[in-house]
């Protein structure tokens, strides 16, 4: 594995992988590498022939007073991870190499930014997607692989590769949770151990809707209520947003049908958590929405079942 700082390093290393008739995977990430993480360096490895993984906390898509000084940080042990897994390229840029100047430039998704977490933090997205856009134009044609742990980073990604005419194919790639079910993310590095056992109401709340939906429930209403009320049984989380929105313009929706995404943000002390749940109702179209097939995709777990048949 080749470990390279420079824009131009890494861009060279790239072409030259796709003239010797490779294909290359870019894993972009902020480092602190865990399973999560592993998982889409698996899913490159598997599909390409040249995989990159880029290492870079990028200080565009932390507002003031968030936590971009305390963002837990392990170099070698990343670089170590990398290597285990078969990583051809590490990336690992400073600030002053992605950012030889203040910007000028923005990349901005309209619609698809502006509800969920872009409504408590409206300028992270616009960070998101200008650093993406610089890696992706650095790293050129290429499968680039996202989690849907960040469900709306996974679409707001995608639509501006589309809206761009890039020659990348963004693929998202299943959450991992950890076995007490809490979404794998590095902030969960920060929970104590009560805040830790609190944290477990999200993967129990969207356990909950699961079981509701694949009984029938198709009132978005209700389903976002149960969410609501399974996190307020927690004294220590602080409700962000609890949402029930369409799979792929992120718009709420009042019923459920085709492919929805119940998503939820909490804070818990000084962390900020998200969690969400991928439902895909077949038959949807035929509008019969009570006999609908259901598959739900809660991450580790993924289900089908027919609606009322109990199952999960």
């Amino acid at each position: 594995m080749r470990i390279v700082t420079r824009v131009a390093e890494m861009r060279t290393a790239c072409d030259e992988a796709r003239r010797a008739g490779r294909t290359v995977g870019l894993v972009p990430t902020m480092g602190f590498l865990h399973a999560g993480h592993r998982s889409l360096m698996r899913a490159a490895r598997e599909e390409c022939d040249f995989v990159v993984v880029t290492l870079f906390v990028n200080p565009s898509q932390f507002a003031p007073g968030e936590d971009l000084g305390a963002y837990p940080r392990d170099p070698e042990g990343d670089a170590a991870v990398s290597r285990a897994e078969g990583v051809d390229l590490l990336f690992t840029p400073m600030v002053e190499e992605m950012y030889p100047e203040p910007g000028r430039t923005t990349v901005h998704v309209d619609g698809l930014t502006a509800r969920l977490c872009g409504a408590s933090r409206p300028t992270h997205f616009d960070g998101v997607t200008t650093v993406v856009a610089k890696l992706f134009s650095i790293a050129g044609p290429c499968r680039a692989y996202f989690g849907r742990k960040d469900a709306q980073q996974l679409a707001v990604v995608t639509r501006m590769a589309t809206d761009l005419n890039l020659a990348v194919t963004v693929i998202g790639c299943p959450l991992v949770r950890e076995a007490d079910g809490v979404a794998l993310s590095t902030r969960n590095a920060y929970l104590g151990a009560e805040e830790r056992e609190a944290a477990t109401a999200l993967a129990r709340a969207l356990r909950r809707v699961a079981a509701e939906i694949v009984e029938g429930e198709r009132d978005a209403a209700v389903v976002r209520g149960i969410v609501i009320d399974t996190i307020a049984s927690q004294p220590l989380l602080t409700l962000d947003y609890a949402e029930v929105v369409d799979g792929v313009s992120l718009e709420p929706v009042t019923r459920l049908s085709g492919t929805v995404l119940v998503a939820i943000a909490v804070k818990v002390g000084r962390t900020r958590l998200i969690d969400n749940a991928t439902f895909t109702f077949e038959g949807a179209d035929k509008g019969v929405d009570e006999d609908d097939g259901v598959i739900a995709d809660l991450g580790s777990t993924c289900s089908r079942a027919d609606a009322g048949s109990g199952d999960s």
